[in-house]
């Protein structure tokens, strides 16, 4: 029998399934673009027609629904698990707890996965994952029984596993959530000594690593420096070298959308003018403070009652700035508002914020776009540090930290002696001091997006002009896939 109640949620459930299959169907024509430019810039046929459908192709996708008694009754939740590619395994990818979870959207996000991670290679294969539920409507002692039925019910198929699929936070998701996968996985496997690399982005009391919850956000700060270096490519955006006193528009604070600007105006002095949320916006064309419009969020649940504050809403993407960052879901830019978008540079941090037939708009007026397959690399960047940290048992930088301090105190003894001059305390601890896990991750990051964004822009400048970062960059993947599934005998 249909109900009210009934006809809402099909109604619900229909648009999110459309919209990710719009999602999905972006990811398919950019796939597709950068198939038609590897013929063209190539001699001969390197990757034939079969074989780019495979690479193109989701291998599977699992949907569990289990019950849980809460308050009383048995409530049912369905749940999501997509494995894109498993030319590598394990494949990776996170999580995420929302109610427009659907298996288009899932799916479209596994083969971003894939992408992603063969673009900065990270020896995975591509996964994704979510739960349909609004983790608002829960305590945490609910959310957590909740979720450990989640991970029962994935690692039946062996959907988490430390060698098989290693799911991550992702939308509603974090550190607790993961730790309690983890931990239910032990349960479940107890004598498995790399239990603890089931997931990723847990906390680093649970094995997780140092600069996790931050990777995404400050892995778009490192896309951006990447791309202010290079001056070839700067100069097709019109901007001044330089982040320093660039004014930016986030939309979207959450953990990626703070980290990104937080790092952005703490470390690059850039001038967070506009941030964009569902309940507003907050304008200050002086440079909003992150750091404090993240700690009222935390107190509030809100940016309502912070200084700047507008009863506005996506419209404030299309204000004047110099860099646009969306931060939050996916296709809030489409054909409906890209001609609006007034920034010359927009960098998404966000996964597919921008359809196939937007970027076809931006494209041709000019605007620069660093593609999400890139940009937001950094999570899955240090979810592989983890990885690593949890098979090999140890913390980074814990065998040769002293001994890089001890042979750095030595060079300044020496330098000393020349100069027959000492140097301030303050300044040899400074110097002397040696890396911690913290600086190894962000060392390792910093090092990724850099190299990465060099073999991007090279395609992209070199290649008989293909037109965008975003093809360039798909090429890259594609070929890196394909040259992994020909080492299979495929």
């Amino acid at each position: 029998m249909f109900t009210r109640a009934n006809l809402d949620y099909l109604f619900i459930e229909g648009g999110t399934i459309m919209a990710g299959k719009e999602f999905l169907d972006s990811i398919e024509r950019n796939f597709n673009k950068a198939i038609e430019w590897l013929d063209k810039t190539e001699s001969g046929e390197i990757i034939s027609r079969d074989l780019a459908d495979q690479i193109m192709t989701v291998n599977s996708t699992y949907t569990v629904r289990f019950g849980v008694r809460l308050r009383d009754r048995v409530y049912t939740f369905t749940g999501y698990r997509s494995v894109h590619s498993d030319h590598f395994e394990p494949v990776k990818g996170g999580i995420r707890y929302d109610m427009g979870v659907n298996s288009a959207e899932v799916e479209a996000l596994a083969a971003l996965m894939t992408y992603k991670c063969a673009l900065v290679e990270v020896p995975f294969g591509g996964s994704k994952g979510g739960l349909r539920i609004n983790p608002k409507d829960w305590s945490a002692d609910e959310l957590e029984r909740i979720t450990r039925r989640f991970a029962q019910e994935l690692a039946k198929r062996d959907l988490i596993h430390p060698s098989q699929n290693v799911p991550a936070p992702d939308m509603g998701t974090g550190e607790r959530e993961m730790a309690w996968m983890a931990d239910e996985y032990r349960r479940l496997n107890p004598t498995d000594l790399n239990a603890w690399a089931c997931v990723t982005g847990k906390p680093v009391s649970k094995g997780g690593i140092s600069g996790r919850t931050e990777a995404t956000g400050r892995g778009v700060k490192y896309a951006l420096n990447a791309f202010f270096s290079n001056q070839r490519d700067l100069e097709k955006t019109g901007l001044s070298p330089g982040l320093k006193g660039k004014t930016v528009i986030v939309q979207g604070l959450g953990n990626v959308g703070y980290h990104a600007a937080r790092c952005l105006a703490k470390e690059d002095e850039a001038l967070i003018t506009h941030v964009l949320e569902r309940d507003g916006s907050i304008v200050n064309s002086s440079g909003i403070d992150i750091e404090a419009l993240g700690t009222h969020i935390q107190k509030k649940g809100s940016i309502k009652g912070f200084e700047g504050f507008r009863e506005s809403g996506s419209e404030m993407m299309e204000a004047e700035a110099d860099i646009l960052i969306p931060a939050a879901m996916e296709l809030v830019i489409d054909e409906t508002n890209a001609s609006r978008i007034k920034t010359p540079l927009i960098i998404e941090a966000a996964n597919g914020p921008i359809s196939a037939e937007a970027d076809e708009i931006l494209n041709s007026k000019g605007t620069i776009i660093i593609p999400d397959l890139y940009a937001n690399a950094g999570g899955v960047t240090v979810s592989y540090f983890e990885w690593i940290k949890n098979l090999s048992r140890i913390r980074l930088g814990r065998l040769q930290r002293r001994a890089q301090e001890n042979q750095i105190n030595t060079l300044v003894d020496g330098v000393e002696q020349l100069v027959q001059k000492k140097f301030s305390q303050q300044f040899r601890q400074e110097v002397v001091k040696g890396s911690s896990e913290l600086d190894l991750v962000r060392s390792g990051l910093e090092d990724t997006m850099r190299n990465t964004y060099e073999v991007i822009s090279e395609v992209w400048n070199n290649k008989n002009n293909i037109p965008d970062l975003r093809t360039a960059g798909m090429m890259v993947a594609i070929q890196r896939v394909a040259q992994s599934y020909a080492s299979l005998g495929i």
